[in-house]
């Protein structure tokens, strides 16, 4: 089976060495409206009472819009398009270059550090949205117009590219697109799926003896597509020696010219990072030069504006929080009452909120009883406090745990819902609601699930908490990291800039001591005495499809006594033999058979809708008409154009990983063909048994690969910011 984890290309793998662990591998250009949008397991983009998704979704992005405009107007020494670089950005490329040549780097880069980052001001926060008409919720915001569309798919055309990518380029390129292409060729790689080969040939199809490798258009278009590569791997930057040697494996002639000339172009940032030495040789290099720090070393990384500033509006955020007292509701003797009253490490953590306004959680699935009795507390003492996780999976478990009912409508009552998915919390459509001055209107935010905040996400919220509040943020750091770009949760772990509580509370059972097991690298047995974890060897991936249909309809539900719509299908990609898609039809035959006239759809089919990337939304059809694709997704109705089914919804019997994130069902059943072994790591391996309440059956076919991939294969690490970004403004908790 050719695996295809979930978010990088396969191209990305090699151009910024993504490991087995990263979210993905997108689609290839036939397949480009998949690329992104189905691989991700993010946040719900369900419906909402008084906002629908379309109008939340497009207010969020004028958020994000206004955000970076304002950051933009902030920066120092604009550099004209298409000029030459000059000042620090030309000086960060020239001491690179210095220190790979072993040459002595010019002392103004060197001698006098800047700050790491930029000040920040305080943050714009939006409006309270205005409520709207709302019926059932469409798939997303509008295509662009006929005349665009139809313009494009000429120039397509005529360059030999898939006219079927004319919408996607349309709505990227925006009104002038067909222009935009004929001007520049390589924009065409900024569509999804797209790769470098194919932008060149439908480059040479337009431009003929115009078009060659050392063409400057290429070059800033291959860095971009490098950048965004690593950003689907999950790096908000890259280093520059990394980034050049990559631009020259991908036949760009000059790759330090073509960095220089996406600088110049404001289509990527520049920064510089101090690198942390041992004391020892600190001093020595003190005492031999006789200036502090004239060689300090750094590393130079470049990355998309959009991340950068993500992640520097995120530390801004994070720094607020930890720098001021939060807002004293309930006197130190009401809380410490409460923390008395409370059991083990669900008091220390009702201890660190009371006098700190960020605090971390960390524990497997038991240990969601600590913030959930820090929410009841909470609520006892008077304060507005709830709960959001970045999916609605995550939202549904963590709202049964409280005994609320999350898709009751928002109310501001005392016995409001305390749960809700982080997209709705900051679109309005679920939860509290905004202040007057635009900021979340309330006291103590519990984030639950909180590895899979990415950059952007975290940003957002970070920005939206008003002065006082405090923040939670509650989670396993052993399971996948968020699909989106960043280490959000790890790197504040390993910051130490916050209280950080750990939760003492084992899961139980047979599968909780499996699962603890492989969070510390080992993969041992475990007494299953009522059938808790089942092996059921395979030869290869035609018996593994044939044993996971016969587990779920049959043997599950006969044995165990869970029925087949409460069993999750988990699998390392979406191809090959034995991934989803080849799951998703035979377990369609079997539970659910139909004519697919829809789409490949028939009601009562089990389905998963993306309806933005890096947002995947549970759910079944209902019925089809000329509207599109019924669908019921978290108690809500979702339309799904016509259009927009192909590339936005798939069969949800079986799913990734980092789909199935935030989610546990009674039974699953994971599944591991023997040509698996690439996308197995140890972070995956406790994600996916982790879904798993009642029982796991594992569909074996990796043989050793297994306990290897336990034992020895940890996270990848990825390349981020926020750590150093943290550094001068926060100070370190022991």
């Amino acid at each position: 089976m050719s695996t295809e984890p979930e978010p990088a290309t396969e191209d990305t793998a090699h151009a910024v060495d993504t490991g087995p662990e990263t979210p993905g591998t997108a689609e290839p250009a036939g397949a480009a409206s998949e690329a992104r949008s189905d691989e991700a397991a993010g946040e719900g983009g369900e419906a909402a009472a008084q906002v629908s998704e379309v109008e939340a979704e497009l207010a969020a992005q004028r958020i994000e819009r206004e955000r970076i405009e304002r950051r933009k107007a902030e920066k120092q020494g604009p550099i004209d398009a298409g000029g030459k670089l000059s000042g620090s950005a030309a000086d960060l490329l020239a001491a690179v270059r210095a220190v790979e040549s072993g040459e002595k780097p010019a002392a103004t880069v060197f001698g006098a550090p800047e700050s790491a980052r930029r000040p920040a001001p305080e943050p714009v926060r939006p409006p309270r949205p205005a409520p709207a008409e709302h019926s059932a919720a469409p798939a997303g915001p509008a295509g662009p117009a006929p005349e665009t569309v139809q313009s494009v798919r000429r120039v397509l055309a005529e360059g030999g590219a898939p006219e079927g990518l004319a919408p996607q380029t349309a709505a990227l390129l925006g009104e002038g697109a067909q222009d935009a292409l004929r001007a520049d060729p390589w924009l065409l790689l900024r569509v999804a799926g797209v790769r470098p080969e194919q932008a060149d040939g439908f480059a040479r199809a337009l431009l003929g003896a115009e078009c060659g490798p050392d063409d400057e258009r290429r070059g800033r278009a291959v860095t971009v597509w490098l950048l965004e590569q690593a950003a689907l791997a999950g790096h908000t930057a890259l280093e520059l020696p990394r980034l050049t040697a990559t631009l020259a494996q991908r036949g760009v002639p000059d790759p330090d010219a073509a960095v220089q000339s996406t600088l110049a172009e404001g289509e990527a940032l520049a920064f510089q990072d101090a690198l942390e030495e041992t004391g020892a040789r600190r001093e020595g290099e003190q005492d031999e030069e006789g200036e502090e720090g004239e060689e300090r070393p750094v590393r130079v990384l470049i990355g998309l504006e959009r991340y950068a500033l993500a992640e520097e509006s995120l530390a801004d955020g994070l720094a607020r929080l930890v720098n001021s007292a939060p807002k004293q509701d309930g006197s130190a003797a009401d809380w410490e009452q409460a923390a008395a009253s409370a059991q083990g490490s669900a008091a220390e953590l009702i201890r660190a909120v009371a006098g700190h306004g960020l605090v971390l959680h960390t524990g497997g699935e038991a240990s969601l009883a600590e913030p959930a009795a820090l929410l009841r507390t909470a609520h006892a003492l008077g304060l507005r406090a709830w709960a959001a996780a970045p999916g609605p999976l995550g939202r549904d478990r963590f709202a049964a745990l409280l005994g609320a009912a999350s898709a009751e409508p928002p109310s501001s009552g005392p016995n409001a819902p305390a749960a809700v998915t982080v997209t709705g919390l900051l679109t309005g459509a679920e939860g509290p609601g905004r202040d007057a001055d635009g900021a979340l209107d309330l006291d103590l935010l519990v984030v639950v699930d909180a590895p899979q905040l990415d950059v952007e996400a975290g940003a957002l919220l970070a920005e939206s908490l008003p002065d006082g509040a405090r923040l939670v943020l509650a989670g396993d750091p052993a399971v996948l990291w968020s699909v989106g770009p960043g280490r959000v949760f790890a790197d504040l772990l390993a910051a130490r800039i916050c209280p950080q509580s750990a939760s003492r509370r084992p899961d139980p059972g047979p599968l909780g001591e499996l699962v603890s097991g492989i969070g510390i690298g080992e993969l041992g047995q475990v007494e299953a005495p009522g059938k808790e974890v089942v092996i059921v060897p395979v030869r290869d991936a035609g018996e593994a499809v044939h044993r996971t249909v016969q587990l779920v309809a049959d043997s599950v539900p006969r044995a165990i006594g869970v029925p087949a719509e409460e069993t999750q299908v988990i699998t390392p990609g979406h191809g090959g033999a034995a991934g989803t898609r080849v799951l998703n039809a035979a377990l369609k035959e079997r539970l659910n058979p139909g004519p697919g006239r829809f789409g490949g759809f028939d009601p009562g089919d089990r389905v998963v809708h993306t309806p933005a990337p890096g947002r995947v939304l549970p759910g079944r059809v209902v019925t089809a008409d000329a509207e599109g694709l019924h669908l019921s997704c978290a108690g809500e109705t979702v339309i799904v154009p016509r259009d927009r089914v192909e590339g936005s919804v798939r069969h949800g019997w079986a799913l990734t990983a980092h789909q199935a994130l935030g989610g546990r069902w009674p039974a699953a059943v994971v599944v591991l063909p023997g040509d698996a072994v690439q996308a197995l790591s140890r972070s995956w391996i406790y994600t996916a048994f982790g879904r798993a309440a009642r029982h796991l059956s594992v569909v074996h076919g990796v043989e050793q690969a297994l306990p290897r991939a336990v034992a020895e294969i940890p996270a990848k690490p990825r390349t981020t910011r926020l750590p150093r970004l943290l550094a001068p403004q926060t100070p370190t908790t022991d």
